[in-house]
């Protein structure tokens, strides 16, 4: 008897920093995962005219939040599409433990179900540090830090040889803060959420790169077999 395999469901949960967008494209290329973000989706389905991203855009002209119902519309639309057989990437939602019930409807609606979600996990004063000491190259993107990762010669991108250099405004120690307090507020139900369906796995985020992106492979692999 043939074993039917349905896409997997993947949930990464982690505060700004945590490195999720790194490691959704690691998995991306790794297993053929789909990374699907709400603010990609919906300025996708508004620019293609589907009848859910209508629906988006009149609420997003009014100067509205778009409803939970609509951006579930417009996953539930991507998800049919012949690209995600592998399975997907959730990044942005769901966000409260509302939208993870009813993310959880909408999935066995079509026989499937959230199969893992991971929550990044960080040391929130070293997370601080790390994303209040950021900079990029103004020409080319090339990231930089502080304390991490400076030009080889100062003042000069290694990549580009550019010599002009950015920060973003809100990266600060005060508002990294702020940003983690909030996080966890919001997300405490999530993890509370995943933990009781028994799908909550944790991953160290202050690891290297590629020390998280294999406990990661590892996750995606247990849950596929």
């Amino acid at each position: 008897m043939d074993t039917v395999t349905t896409p997997a469901v993947l949930i990464l949960l982690g505060p700004p920093g945590a490195g999720k967008g790194t490691q959704a494209r690691m998995l991306e290329e790794r297993f053929g995962l789909i990374q699907l973000s709400t603010g990609d989706l919906l300025r996708a389905a508004v620019a293609a005219g589907t009848p859910a991203g209508l629906a988006a855009k009149t609420v997003m002209e009014a100067g509205g939040l778009v409803s939970d119902e609509i951006v579930l519309a417009i996953l539930q639309d991507r998800m049919a599409e012949p690209d995600v057989t592998a399975g997907v990437i959730l990044d942005g939602f769901p966000r409260t433990a509302g939208q993870a019930a009813a993310l959880d409807a909408l999935l066995a609606a079509s026989g499937q179900k959230v199969t893992a979600a991971v929550s990044l996990d960080v040391d929130d004063e070293a997370m601080i540090a790390r994303v209040a000491g950021r900079f990029t190259c103004a020409a080319c993107g090339e990231g930089y830090h502080d304390s991490f990762k400076q030009p080889a010669v100062a003042g000069c991108c290694d990549k580009c040889g550019g010599v002009a250099f950015k920060r973003r405004a809100d990266d600060t120690a005060e508002t990294a803060r702020a940003r983690l307090d909030a996080y966890h507020a919001q997300t405490a139900p999530l993890i509370a959420h995943y933990r009781g369906m028994g799908v909550l796995r944790s991953v160290d985020a202050m690891d290297s790169i590629d020390t998280v992106a294999s406990a990661l492979g590892s996750i995606v692999e247990d849950v596929s077999a």
